[in-house]
């Protein structure tokens, strides 16, 4: 049996996204002030007027108004939670804040302190080469409740973002604001990777790391060879340091 599909269906249905539903909602308000400015009834305004009383221009002027209030980021920051939901439970003992939380990959490769103050808390496969090591503060991205925080005040000074999601969706609404990126997934081939070479920020893929919690200053080896297809096809091991610095 084939089920008609009723106004009362259709209209109770959910938005696939809160952009669909913002848009949606702007073009019933556009309308809405059109009938009541021209005063005739429904049907002549349908079939009659509102191709000359809406125009392409009206339509462009609704989609700049939500690209400018953030609309657009509203998907790639919720997908990554929504395909993933347990990647991104809040980890047990753990406040909001991720004060106290790390990774702590098995294979991470964690030496003695050297005599500098450094400590190698782990190693990634370095996705470009750049001229100098990077330093910055630790950050874990482990939610889009966090990136929607970073979007409304902003991506803190110096921030190494932390993040096991190799797609690169939930950061990107902030990602060019990262002062560099370490990625607990992936290869340099990862869409992450990719984003993060377009970008110009230095970024660690696949990266096992240990003992490096919210806040920590660390430094990357940014200045290591990148690692090639060749290198994942031969299973060479190539790989870039991660260190936590001492404490001021």
């Amino acid at each position: 049996m084939v089920k008609l599909l009723t106004d009362d269906d259709k209209f109770s249905q959910q938005p696939l996204s809160a952009v669909v539903e913002a848009y949606h909602g702007a073009i019933r308000d556009l309308v809405r002030r059109r009938l009541d400015e021209t005063g005739g009834d429904w049907n002549r305004f349908v079939f009659d007027k509102s191709y000359e009383l809406i125009g392409a221009s009206e339509l462009a002027a609704i989609e700049r108004k939500l690209l400018a209030m953030g609309h657009r980021f509203d998907w790639s920051a919720l997908i990554s939670a929504q395909e993933r939901p347990d990647a991104y439970k809040p980890a047990p003992g753990v406040g909001d804040d991720l004060s106290g939380f790390s990774f702590e990959h098995p294979n991470a490769v964690v030496c003695a302190v050297e005599a500098d103050g450094r400590e190698q808390r782990g190693v990634g496969d370095n996705v470009v080469k750049y001229a100098a090591n990077l330093i910055g503060i630790a950050r874990y991205i482990r939610s889009s409740a966090r990136v929607i925080e970073f979007l409304s005040s902003g991506v803190p000074a110096e921030t190494i973002a932390v993040i096991d999601d190799s797609g690169g969706t939930l950061t990107a609404p902030v990602l060019e604001h990262f002062k560099g990126v370490l990625c607990a997934g992936g290869t340099v081939r990862s869409h992450l990777g990719i984003l993060t070479r377009e970008y110009g920020i230095p970024c660690l893929m696949n990266a096992r790391i240990s003992g490096i919690k919210e806040g920590d200053r660390i430094e990357i080896e940014c200045t290591a060879k990148p690692k090639t297809a060749e290198d994942y096809q031969q299973n060479i091991e190539v790989t870039a340091r991660v260190w936590r610095l001492k404490k001021a």
